[in-house]
């Protein structure tokens, strides 16, 4: 293969915007804990960035930071602190009206965009993320809020009246669970984090959460917005390895949610560590591995524009990616030819550098694995087909696109979570049909076609087996109205704007029998405001 002309390695004539340089490393001492930041003397984790300096002749990777390694004393501190501003359900906060928490949230988001630019930088520094998918990452969390909060509103407005049936008044509404621990992923540490905090939060319920274990520097400047936003104990962080912080806070029983996006893997340890798991309400993203099926009619050009979008934005590293390829084999030569090509024209580079889309990968001996996944294929009749592909230059790996892959390779079954594209071929739509239904993940598939029978009769099958079918487009997550979910050991529980109001919620009601004793009861509380649940008041 040949010599790269990409390495991921800051050079004396490298130009860094200057808007974008780390001056010192961030090392982080403080905590979130009951209202206060707290500072931690302890030990620290260095925090590595995937981009690389030049150290006397050695190739380092830059050490950009250090965050807090706290230790069960200070989990279960955090724990308490949450359990008490609950308080069972009668703390300020869940008690609070859902106009004076949207007022908090509303206070919290102005904060939040004044940090704008140094959570930006750390999301290019930390994970690898692009200068345009940062700021996006950042703008689309900050609409995500706006819009829970418009949902919220909507929500109270439909509860805000009494429904009498068979001579029952009653009055519905939805009302926190407890304490939630909410524990993001690397790929979308702040957005995807912020799309289960967030509807918890207004909500009412309470909420310790754990940054992962890359993209955990870009939280600290929101620490302060958070303290000054909520009453205390509302909002807690947590840092250090999961073993030690979250298995204490598992084990006391005392979290009613787990929102967790990651691997089914470290869920599956979290849940069982719970002692009361009917108690425990999950929230979970887990894997995918999303096959995008290219039938004979397709339109090769929209076909090959939306696959390499879906199989290599930020690198691959999304679990909506396209992770697996079908292609009718009439028209693979072709699609292969243009597919490759289009691959070849991504720029590498820094993420600030213009136009960039393929950057060096945050996760340690990434490249090692995914190395390990095509010389497993390429060994079992599988190559690589386009230029450079699988070339790795320390952190930073050239997109591969490997073909044929098939049953028996890894490629063709584990979720490869970075820049390889496995291809395969079929003459009979029941094979790629089969793959889907016989995968173990059930979040997405694509469809590219035009053939309205075909289309209609794999759309009747699709839907029994993933959660979102896509025509003509690669897979993703938004709009943040529409729900987004999976099934089998893809997820557990729905997000989406207004599906995370009741995912972190119950419906819980007061009723009376129609007598106009009991009617006179709830006319002097509605109208004496003697109670926040039960109230005709509604947000416009």
């Amino acid at each position: 293969m040949k010599d790269m002309a990409f390495t991921p390695v800051l050079r004396a004539d490298h130009a860094l915007p200057e808007q974008y340089r780390i001056s010192k490393p961030m090392d982080q001492r403080e905590y979130l804990c009951n209202g206060t930041i707290k500072n931690w003397t302890g030990p620290r984790q260095d925090v590595l960035s995937p981009i690389c300096d030049m150290h006397n002749g050695t190739i380092q990777q830059r050490r950009i930071g250090s965050y807090p390694l706290l230790t069960e004393q200070q989990a279960i501190e955090t724990l308490e602190a949450a359990c008490q501003a609950y308080d069972h359900g009668r703390g300020t906060w869940p008690t609070m009206s859902i106009a004076e928490r949207i007022t908090h949230v509303k206070g919290f988001t102005g904060r939040m965009k004044e940090r704008r630019a140094d959570v930006v930088k750390l999301l290019m520094w930390e994970i690898g993320k692009t200068l345009p998918d940062a700021q996006k990452e950042f703008d689309r969390t900050v609409d995500y809020i706006t819009d829970t909060i418009d949902a919220l509103k909507d929500l109270d407005r439909v509860s805000s009246r009494f429904v009498i049936e068979q001579g029952v008044i009653g009055q519905i509404r939805r009302v926190p669970l407890g304490v939630v621990l909410c524990m993001g992923p690397f790929n979308y540490p702040l957005n995807e984090t912020f799309t289960t905090l967030i509807p918890a939060l207004i909500m009412g319920n309470v909420v310790i959460f754990k940054p992962p274990k890359l993209g955990v520097l870009l939280h600290h400047p929101l620490l302060e917005a958070f303290r000054d936003s909520f009453p205390k104990g509302v909002v807690n962080t947590v840092y250090g390895k999961g073993q030690r912080v979250i298995g204490p806070i598992m084990k006391s029983g005392k979290v009613d949610v787990l929102a967790f996006i990651g691997s089914s893997r470290v869920a599956d340890i979290l849940k069982q560590q719970h002692p009361k798991p009917h108690r425990l309400r999950c929230v979970l993203g887990l894997e995918a591995k999303n096959a995008g099926i290219v039938l004979k009619d397709a339109d090769l050009d929209l076909a090959v524009k939306e696959c390499v979008l879906g199989s290599l934005s930020f690198n691959g590293q999304r679990c909506t990616a396209l992770k697996m390829l079908f292609v009718h084999k009439e028209i693979a030569d072709a699609f292969i030819t243009k597919f490759s090509d289009a691959v070849d024209r991504l720029k590498s580079g820094m993420p600030w550098d213009e136009g960039v889309q393929i950057t060096p990968l945050p996760e340690p001996n990434k490249t090692t694995y995914l190395t390990e996944l095509i010389e497993d294929a390429c060994s079992k009749g599988a190559r690589v087909v386009n230029k450079d592909g699988g070339v790795v230059r320390q952190t930073f790996i050239v997109p591969a696109v490997v073909f044929p892959v098939g049953p028996g390779m890894r490629l063709f079954s584990e979720e490869q979570f970075g820049p390889v594209v496995p291809i395969a071929t079929f003459s009979n739509i029941e094979e790629p049909m089969n793959y889907v239904i016989q995968s173990d993940y059930g979040q997405q598939v694509s469809l590219f076609g035009s053939n309205t029978n075909l289309i209609g009769e794999i759309i009747d099958t699709m839907v029994n087996q993933v959660c979102r079918v896509n025509i003509n487009s690669q897979c993703q997550r938004g709009p943040d109205t529409f729900p987004f979910t999976g099934r089998k050991d893809s997820a557990e529980g729905t997000l989406s704007v207004s599906d995370a109001l009741r995912v972190f919620t119950i419906r819980t009601l007061v009723a009376a029998k129609e007598t106009e004793a009991n009617r006179q009861i709830l006319k002097t509380i509605v109208t004496e405001r003697k109670s926040r649940f039960l109230s005709t008041d509604f947000i416009l």
